[in-house]
């Protein structure tokens, strides 16, 4: 299979378009067409582990890139952990996705990415630049770590991201190279598409690690087709609520809907970064600088993977509202839910998966039919613990697998937001 830029349909294979992280001409890379699963794969979904599905799904777009036995093999590495539906109440239910090594939904793309690029690299030195508001610069760090031939930077807004994910992001070292820049997530995101699109970085190999490649949403789409497997003989319709900052969970689960996965509707639930859920109310989409919140990962005031959307459903504002509705709250709003949800049923959500749950409750509220609502639960909610115990006005308990990061030391090069000289230290 083919994939293309989503600005000149210029065609590649798949492994220029993981190695090159971003198209030439500054667009991303889509397939040529969405593979289609077959009836079959659906008709017996409920049967098949994790990394089948996985496998299953993964193939359709690597085609014959990869042997049969190193995808296995890969896949079963990525998804050793449990991604299991839990019941909140009546018709909601959470999709824990952070039972991974940095606890977060980012670990099953990163961990993917890693093994796929390092693959397709075949022992070439690669330099990968990550941006991150929060969780996906410790996934791409985990995944990457001691790769041999690559090295990782990962740029992430000063103060911007709690403590334990800044330990998360900065405490590596070897490999992993992480830069503080005085600026916002926008300004990171900027920043790499600019190191991307530099000719002379290019000669070095460069590539990115961020929802932009193709590699983090493949992998990405597979636990939607779980989910659905895990609630397949409720015979209800499914109704995905997507906590959303760039869209990358959100375009991978679209992109399973195009596959074939049942689904009658996605929310895309977001803070008062709303610049989507305001497009499809008001048909006009207007990107502006980010807001600070506390459901950090998702501060972003101009998402880039609103160019895949936009290029699935060719420009088009129905096609948009016929599959998505949106959602957008405020801080005090999602304090409130973890507060109530954890009183009224005793589980925990973090900030993201709050906001997921108020767009869910908002739009069940609005459809009562014979639906079952699954949130996207993203992180774990120790990694945002101030908000998290202010909320519920209690303590909570630190996983081994985050307290461990906050024992280490902080490695890490400080930067304003001056490519040139984020450049320079990349290069060099």
């Amino acid at each position: 299979m083919k994939y293309y830029s989503t600005r000149t349909k210029h065609n590649v294979n798949i492994s220029q378009a993981v190695l090159n992280g971003l198209a030439d001409d500054g667009g991303l890379y889509m397939p040529e067409e969405i593979p289609q699963l077959s009836a079959s794969f659906f008709e017996n979904i409920e049967n098949k582990s994790l990394p089948e599905i996985g496998y299953e799904v993964a193939k359709q777009f690597l085609g014959d890139s990869i042997p049969e036995d190193i995808l296995r093999n890969m896949i079963d590495e990525v998804l050793n952990f449990d991604i299991p539906v839990v019941n909140i109440h009546n018709d909601i239910y959470s999709l824990e996705l952070f039972h991974g090594p940095t606890l977060a939904f980012k670990d099953v793309g990163a961990r993917f990415m890693a093994r796929l690029m390092s693959y397709y690299a075949n022992g070439k030195p690669m330099k990968v630049i990550a941006a991150t508001s929060g969780d996906t610069g410790s996934a791409v760090a985990a995944g990457f770590y001691n790769v041999p031939g690559i090295t990782v930077y990962i740029l992430y807004p000063k103060g911007k991201v709690s403590p334990l994910q800044e330990k998360q992001l900065t405490t590596w070292g070897g490999n992993i190279k992480a830069l503080e820049i005085e600026g916002t997530f926008d300004d990171c995101q900027a920043l790499a598409k600019q190191l991307l699109a530099d000719e002379e970085l290019q000669q070095q190999y460069i590539t990115s690690a961020n929802s932009i490649n193709i590699a983090r949403l493949i992998p990405q789409s597979f636990y939607y087709f779980w989910a659905y497997a895990q609630l397949k003989k409720q015979n209800k319709k499914i109704v995905f609520s997507v906590p959303s900052g760039n869209f990358g969970n959100l375009t991978a689960g679209l992109m399973a809907f195009k596959m074939g996965l049942p689904v009658e509707r996605f929310v895309a639930a977001t803070n008062m970064n709303n610049v989507v859920p305001q497009y499809l109310e008001t048909g006009t989409y207007e990107a502006r600088p980010s807001l600070a919140t506390i459901s950090n990962a998702m501060d972003v005031g101009n998402p880039s993977n609103f160019e895949r959307m936009k290029d699935l459903f060719h420009d088009d504002i129905v096609q948009f509202r016929n599959l998505i509705s949106g959602y957008f709250f405020s801080d005090e709003e999602t304090k409130a839910t973890i507060q109530k949800v954890y009183q009224e049923t005793g589980y925990l959500l973090d900030p993201h998966g709050a906001v997921a749950y108020l767009g869910l409750s908002q739009y069940l509220g609005e459809h009562p039919e014979n639906l079952s609502g699954i949130l996207l639960e993203t992180a774990h909610p120790a990694k945002f613990i101030e908000t998290v115990e202010d909320s519920i006005a209690a303590q909570i308990e630190i996983p081994e697998k985050l307290s461990a990061f906050d024992k280490k030391e902080k490695v890490v090069a400080l930067f304003p937001v001056d490519f040139q000289k984020v450049k320079e230290f990349i290069k060099s």
